[in-house]
């Protein structure tokens, strides 16, 4: 199992973000929102975000942490997510709360959460 999250999984692309908020489909699991949608130009099968919303982290040092735990939680549990795509994606991830909960708190939604966005990718593909 490869554990790493190299360069060319992270999404840094201003086009591909906005593309994301306008045509993206989401996926929730309080406190953590997923939003994805297909893509042609990507070089791995993924290409993944993270944010924290600064209304509810007034500190950049809080941000920053909490983005640090959800790339941690992804970089762990992406084979959940890897493993059942079949075809390119642009994800974000969003942490939504002023609950400041804990490592093991927001893993174990991630994975609740990225089983929630499995089922959704095939049922999307069905269609």
């Amino acid at each position: 199992m490869d554990f790493k999250y190299p360069k060319n999984e992270k999404l840094k692309s201003r086009k591909t973000i906005d593309l994301l908020f306008t045509e993206g489909k989401s996926v929730s699991k309080f406190p953590l929102r997923l939003v994805y949608t297909p893509i042609e130009d990507c070089e791995g099968k993924i290409k993944f975000g993270v944010s924290v919303s600064k209304k509810h982290f007034k500190y950049a040092v809080d941000r920053n942490y909490f983005k640090r735990v959800l790339r941690e939680c992804y970089r762990l549990n992406k084979h959940l997510i890897l493993d059942n795509l079949d075809q390119k994606y642009a994800v974000m991830f969003f942490y939504q709360t002023k609950e400041r909960l804990s490592y093991a708190e927001i893993n174990e939604k991630t994975i609740q959460l990225f089983e929630k966005w499995n089922l959704a990718v095939k049922e999307q593909n069905n269609d």
